[in-house]
Parts: C-alpha cells; structure tokens; sequence
C-alpha cells in the first residue's frame, strides 16, 4: 500500500538536521538523488536538499522500498520514511549529518530526471553560458544556494534594523518619468499615451526626497533599479539597493545610520566585529594617492604626484615629456614597487602592455640602483641628478626599488595608475584575485567636487546630480569659478568597491537656482525637467539627505564570490540577455502597432 506522503505524511527534518541525538527516531526526509551506490545487497543514496546532504540505505528486508531503489538516478525527487541508525565507526566528519544515516522503510518518486547537461556538485568546470541556460540547476549547487540564503538573511537583518531605527518602508513606482542625469533609462512605450514612454526608474531618488517633504522623516526600501549601461563583473543592467533618507539630519547622521546597519550585516553574517566609525578620506586626496574615489586600502602601493615637481624643475629636468605633459594642464604620477617584491624584467615589460590596455601609451619606468641611480631606462640618460635626487625623496624610492610613471590628461593618468596598482597587488599576492582574503577596510570618501567639466561641450555638468548641497562657504563661487565648489555627497567604500553613496539634497530653492544656473539650466528648462519637484521643495521641504547601499554587491562581498552573477538568482549575461528564457526576445508587428511603436534596424557595419 503506497504511503500518502505530503498529504498525510510530512517532512518531519531537513537533509542537514539529523545528528546523534535523533538516532531511535522516526524521519520523514524530502530531496533530490544527490549520488547513488548499489553495494549488492544495499542500496545507498545522499539525499541533498538545501540544507545539506543525509545518507540513506535501502535493505532487503523493506523488500518494496528496496526495489524501488534500484531504479533511482541522480536528481530523482524523490521522499523517504524511515529510523536515524548511528554510522558506528563509518563516521563522516565532512556531512553535518555525517554520525547517522537512515535507514529507509518507505520510499516515493516524486518525479525523475533526465540526465542534467552538467553534475550539481559544488565545484565544476562547465562553461557559465551552460550554467546560465540551465540556471534552474544551477540553483541546485551548494555554493549558488549558500549565496542566495545569505542574501535572503541580509534582507531579513537589514528590514530588522531600519525598523528598528525608526524607518517606514516605503514603496516608489518603477515606471515614471524620464528626467535627465545619471544612467542611461530603460524606456518603456506607453500604450495608452500614444508616443509617450515611461523611464524604468534608475532609483527612487527623487520619490524619496518627495517623501521627505511629505513628511515621513525616515523612509528605506529594499527596491529593484534599472539601469541600462554596459555591464562588467560588479554591474547588472537591473539591481537591488537599499535605499534610505532622513530628515532633520547632517552628513554624520546618515554616516552612523549605515555603519550601524554594515556592522550589524558583518556581526550577524560573517561573525565579525567591524569597528566603528568607518575612515574617511577627502576625495582629492584619494585621487592623489590612488588614482579614483573607491580605493582598496587593504595594501599600499600609494601614488605620488610630482606635477610640482616637474614645473618646478622646468625644461632643466631632462624629461621633455614629463614637462610638456604639465604645460598642457596635464599631470605626473608615480608609484613604487619595493625592492622585496621584485619584479624581473619580463615582467615590468608586461606591465607596459597593461597600462596600454588601459588607454596609455607607454609606461616609464626606472630602477633605483646604489646611490639613486637610475637603471634600466631611457629617462636616465636625460634627467637631471636634481630632479632625480628630488623624485627619490618625493617617492622614498631606496635601492633595487621599481619606480613607475605616467604622464598626461589628469582622467586618464588617474584611471591608468588606479588599475596598474591593483593589478600589481594581485599578481604580488598582496590581495587575492578575487573575495577579501579576511581583510575587511571600509571607509567613507567625502567632500568631492559638485561639479564636472565636460571638455568637449566647455560646460559644467553635474558631476552626481543637480540636488546636492554644496558646502556654505562655496556657495559664492557656483557661478563665479564652479569647479572649486565641494559638496555634502559621498560615497562608503570597501576593498576597492563602492557599495554605497549619497548626499545631503540641496532643499534651499534660492540655492537650487544658481546651482541651475551654473549647469546652464534656465528656469523655463529647470521646471519642464524637474517641475515636479522643484514645485515640492517650495512647500517647507525639510533638510534631509540620504543614501543607497549596493545590495547586489554587498552579498558579493560578504560572500567572497568571483562575479557579481553568483549573487542574483537570475542574472543576465554581459550582453544584457538572458540565456534561460531568451530575453531580451522578438514582439510580433500587432503588438508594436499598440504601442504606437516602429523598429529601427541598426546601422549596417
């Protein structure tokens, strides 16, 4: 007689409960076929489901069970009842349920499987599109189903401080209008407005501060992003954030909100204890010694900057280049490789060939001998021994040192030399190739730029968006000498990612005009752009200011996985298109005439 199982008989454990203190009791078990042995008589099967893996044997003398085992296969799902019997001295330290085993009196198919494209274990080798076409499987692997129950606890952790601390989780639309700034938006075509479009909102930004002025004083949402740029390892076309703003707060309130919020994840998840407050760093400083606004402070390899330098020894120092780089506006940088982590010669020639990867035209390179010589380049033929003597002291370069320079457009040298040092540092095993290697820095960047200039329009752009407060005292400078306006933004980084940042909003609208104003943007403009808003603000909207946390990438993180794509259940390629379910796909012509919508074919190549 078939056991009723699930509607009468249920799940009593999960396949990684069961320990020594169970053996005597009766089971119920729920599964997929993890592996199988036929050992004549017996047959043993690991029983896998999210939670761990149990061993189960099938014997002769439960002659019905027995028989049906002889057809299981890997991935069958299948269920079990039957009695927690001790290993004895077949003990397996590897298995949480690695003491007992069940032994099986009743077994079910649930349904079987067809032999999967690649084997659910935890480590393989079969190629990421494969894995991705069959991410239902995928799913299925230790690591992947790891990751995802971490992220599901982040949630859980994260909803239990806001509310906690006072926040109302609230809800922004996904659809809404498009307006300027930011990310490329995703455009969705109305059909009952014909020829208009919804923007898929890229954050909930400026619902938020509406929020605010609504008077919610403390508002978060754990919300789906989208935006679409090009992809790489930590970015995805749709994304999650932890979004928050406050009111009646400074730039350190918001700053000791999260780092309680970061300290609680690392406590709860990793078990350990992140010390509070986090480092902060001005952001020209952090451009100055690393070369971008989220640097990895878990080894050194600092910049040095010797534009002064050069312009102060003039055309004397003997580097036409270095000094014609300073005359155009550009900069000079270097950084050093110390003497105990030596590189050969083949590979400082290697490194040529990254920083032209990465948009240079060469790396100068010099090593330091006896006495501050200069070998092994062509810049000590030329240089003067002032200037030479003068780098040396700038660097701290001492003897078999390796010193690199690049030289030119302040954007690019910064980009070229901030990617030349964690290149370095990994092929110096001075940080892993990927995850934390249990160094855990975060830090705060802070008091960047309000402002950008864009070289090929000679205008000022907003360098994050057109609400963020600048600080007081440079508020005289917005339309008299913009670039030197700095501003309440900041970003919270760790390892050399940015998992987060925000800014105290401008709510002045007097101020919010001139800032208009330096961007260029009239009244007419501002308020066909923005009106909604700037409509709000004039309606006693309160100093408020907030943040968005990366929650993709804190999951990444905290999970010490190689890519981005482990950490999201259903992650697209980078091409943006989903292998599964062959999105994005084709839409027949009856569809594209209700949406008032004609396609374009692309430009022949």
């Amino acid at each position: 007689m078939a056991v009723p199982f699930i509607s009468e008989v249920k799940r009593t454990h999960t396949c990684g409960q069961l320990t020594a203190t169970n053996i005597g009791e009766e089971v119920v078990l729920f599964g997929w076929v993890h592996n199988r042995r036929d050992h004549g008589g017996a047959v043993f099967i690991d029983l896998r489901d999210r939670d761990g893996l149990t061993q189960v044997v099938f014997e002769p003398d439960h002659a019905e069970a027995h028989g049906l085992a002889g057809s299981l296969r890997l991935e069958f799902c299948i269920g079990v009842r039957g009695k927690v019997v001790s290993r004895g001295k077949n003990v397996n330290p590897k298995m949480k349920t690695g003491e007992i085993e069940v032994k099986a009196s009743d077994l079910t198919i649930f349904n079987r499987s067809e032999p999967t494209p690649f084997p659910i274990e935890d480590a393989i080798d079969t190629s990421e599109e494969k894995r991705l076409a069959h991410r239902y499987l995928d799913l299925r692997r230790a690591p992947l189903q790891k990751s995802l129950m971490t992220r599901s606890k982040m949630n859980a952790l994260t909803r239990a401080y806001m509310v906690e601390k006072g926040f109302l989780e609230l809800e922004t639309p996904f659809m809404g209008k498009y307006t300027p700034g930011g990310a490329r938006n995703f455009l969705v075509p109305s059909r009952m407005n014909a020829g208009k479009f919804y923007a898929l909102a890229e954050s909930p930004q400026l619902y938020k501060q509406l929020f605010m002025v609504a008077g919610f004083d403390r508002y978060f949402q754990i919300v789906k992003c989208f935006r679409d740029e090009d992809l790489r390892v930590d970015r995805q076309p749709e994304f999650t954030q932890i979004d928050v703003e406050m009111s009646f707060v400074n730039q350190d309130d918001i700053f000791t909100t999260i780092e309680g919020l970061l300290k609680k994840l690392w406590g709860e998840v990793m078990g350990i204890d992140v010390p509070t407050p986090f480092m902060r760093m001005d952001f020209y400083e952090s451009m100055a010694k690393y070369g971008n606004d989220k640097p990895d402070l878990r080894f050194g390899l600092e910049h040095t900057v010797l534009t002064d330098l050069i312009r102060e020894h003039g055309e004397a120092g003997g580097v036409p280049m270095m000094f014609e780089a300073v005359q155009n506006k550009g900069i000079v940088k270097a950084m050093v490789i110390p003497a105990d982590k030596a590189m050969s010669r083949a590979e400082s020639d290697k490194l040529e060939e990254f920083a032209k990867q990465a948009g240079a035209k060469g790396l100068a390179r010099a090593k330091v001998g006896e006495g501050g010589e200069w070998t092994q380049s062509p810049l000590s033929k030329t240089i003067s021994p002032a200037l030479r003597a003068a780098i040396n002291q700038a660097v701290g370069a001492k003897t078999g040192d390796l010193l690199l320079f690049q030289f030119g457009k302040e954007a690019l040298v910064h980009t070229v030399m901030a990617n030349l040092r964690v290149h370095i540092a990994k092929k110096l095993g001075l940080i892993p190739e990927y995850g934390s290697g249990g160094q855990w820095k975060f830090l705060w960047v802070v008091n960047p730029p309000l402002f950008e200039h864009d070289e090929e329009t000679n205008t000022w752009v907003a360098a994050h968006h057109a609400f963020t407060r600048p600080h007081d005292e440079d508020v005289p400078y917005l339309l008299t000498d913009p670039g030197r306006v700095k501003c309440h933004r900041y970003d919270v980084v760790l390892n050399g990612f940015e998992i987060g940042g925000g800014s105290i909003r401008l709510h002045d609208p007097k101020v919010q005009a001139e800032v208009f104003k330096a961007l260029g943007i009239g009244d007419e403009e501002a308020q066909a752009k923005f009106g909604f808003l700037l409509d709000a603000l004039k309606f006693g909207a309160p100093p408020h200011g907030g943040i968005a946390l990366g929650m993709d990438r804190l999951a990444f993180l905290l999970t010490g996985t190689e890519s981005l794509r482990d950490v999201i259940p259903f992650p697209k390629t980078k091409t943006g298109t989903d292998l599964m379910t062959g999105a994005p796909g084709d839409v027949d012509d009856r569809q594209l005439r209700e949406l008032h919508v004609r396609p374009v074919p692309p430009p022949q190549k």
